[in-house]
């Protein structure tokens, strides 16, 4: 049978591609749209803090969980689970999940990034009209389905081109592109807002002066959550992207960089949008709406030499993160099915298009959680609320407490303080926290006073 032959594996040529391509993954929409917003919601410095405590208790524990599944089983996820426990496990749900989330995620995503792409065209053009009309925009894109299945053409298009090309020709090539381009466009934009506009004092005194006084529960949830979802775990893509590194490679050293570079990019887009936020007198936690709405404002005034290299940025980091999300799947049915690289990123983009022309036409609503909701928004509660965090939960419990220990140490590189801490952490602290990020997306927390 097809899925019982051991076929010939892409692998990355250097050390530097993959971390790239991992960076890449896990930087997103998520730290240039979300990571500022919820930033702003919940106090600025005190949540930045939290959340760097989060990344370490959380986030790199479970990260170097998923690049050991990956690399000692040299498998998609699926076959990961079922090769370092038995053939037809029980655990491999967890990586069903993960298959099925990077399906179903790329499927919105692709709208929203075709959301940047849109407004990038915008402002080359230039924003212009008054503040009512620049605003409107947004609504007027999202309420056009043609247009918003338009740009969803554009960029799924885009993402099957380079996953087309395989693990180094494809995404390892565009990776040493798109993040060594991202990071000179967010550092320009930082230094911008820093050096050139009145809020920039303002912006790092938000950003890093802890007030606890405006942390609440709810902030710190979300400061857990988002360490979670920003990393691109529980959705089984650094399962796929570790299962195409090199055996000599330090699991624990490029973990700790792909952190490290993913929170550095979140932190440089708080400055260079904050810096901008105050020194034009707006409110830092005004919404989503802040990077489609309130900043193409400000863009009218400043002019196309900032807007453009923003929504530059923007769609450079929805591509990074889609061609992951793509190769998860077709990594499953070529290890899997036997399919052809070519065959398994045709047919598997072109369903993950479709389902995506759901998302892109607001107008189809069903009812859900008692109102009635477009399945972007459906999508996005699904994955988010349910998926991603029992994922997540799984693989941190399967390495922990079900993959032999020699097997760890092995791929770990020893056995010393460092191993005995980052297992007790993936044992007894990272399943609890994950189970909070579950229960919090559910609202089950009966301590919690939820505002929807």
């Amino acid at each position: 049978m097809a899925g019982d032959v051991t076929l010939s594996r892409g692998q990355w040529s250097t050390q530097f591609g993959f971390i790239l391509a991992a960076a890449g993954s896990a930087v997103g929409l998520g730290n240039i749209w979300k990571f500022p917003y919820i930033t702003g919601v919940y106090g600025g410095g005190a949540f930045v803090l939290v959340y760097l405590g989060c990344v370490l208790a959380v986030g790199l524990p479970l990260m170097i969980a998923e690049l050991i599944i990956g690399r000692r089983a040299q498998q998609n996820p699926v076959g990961a689970f079922q090769k370092l426990h038995k053939p037809g496990s029980q655990w491999q749900i967890a990586g069903w999940l993960g298959v099925a989330s990077g399906f179903i995620i790329l499927s919105f995503y692709s709208v929203v990034a075709g959301w940047a792409i849109a407004y990038l065209f915008k402002s080359i053009v230039g924003f212009s009209g008054t503040s009512a009309e620049i605003q409107g925009q947004f609504g007027n894109l999202i309420g056009n389905a043609w247009a918003s299945i338009g740009w969803h053409t554009l960029f799924m298009a885009m993402t099957i081109g380079i996953v087309l090309g395989g693990v180094r020709k494809g995404i390892e090539r565009w990776a040493k592109i798109l993040m060594p381009a991202l990071i000179i466009l967010l550092l320009g934009l930082a230094c911008y807002g820093l050096f050139t506009t009145d809020g920039g004092a303002q912006a790092l005194t938000f950003l890093f002066e802890p007030d606890f006084s405006k942390l609440s529960a709810e902030g710190f949830l979300s400061a857990l959550g988002h360490a979670f979802f920003t990393l691109s775990l529980g959705m089984g893509a650094m399962i796929t992207y570790g299962s195409y590194m090199d055996r000599k490679a330090h699991i624990i050293r490029d973990a700790v960089v792909i952190s490290l570079l993913d929170t550095v990019i979140a932190l440089l887009a708080g400055v260079a949008i904050f810096s901008l936020v105050f020194a034009y007198g707006l409110e830092p936690s005004q919404g989503p709406g802040l990077i489609f709405q309130t900043l193409p404002v400000l863009f009218a005034d400043i002019g196309p030499w900032v807007s453009v290299p923003f929504f530059v940025l923007l769609s450079f980091a929805a591509l990074s993160s889609s061609i992951s999300l793509l190769e998860v799947v077709v990594s499953y049915f070529i290890d899997k099915r036997g399919w052809g690289r070519a065959k398994a990123t045709i047919i598997m983009g072109f369903l993950i298009y479709l389902l995506g022309l759901l998302c892109a036409t607001a107008s189809i609503t069903v009812p859900f959680r008692g109102k009635s909701q477009g399945f972007l928004d459906i999508f996005d509660f699904i994955t988010t609320n349910y998926m991603l965090p029992i994922g997540g939960l799984l693989t941190c419990l399967f390495l922990a407490w079900i993959v032999n220990e020699k097997v760890i140490k092995e791929e770990f590189g020893s056995s010393g303080n460092l191993y005995k801490l980052t297992m007790f952490t993936l044992r007894f602290i990272t399943p609890i926290a994950v189970l909070m990020v579950l229960l919090h997306g559910l609202e089950w927390l009966p301590f919690m006073d939820y505002v929807n």
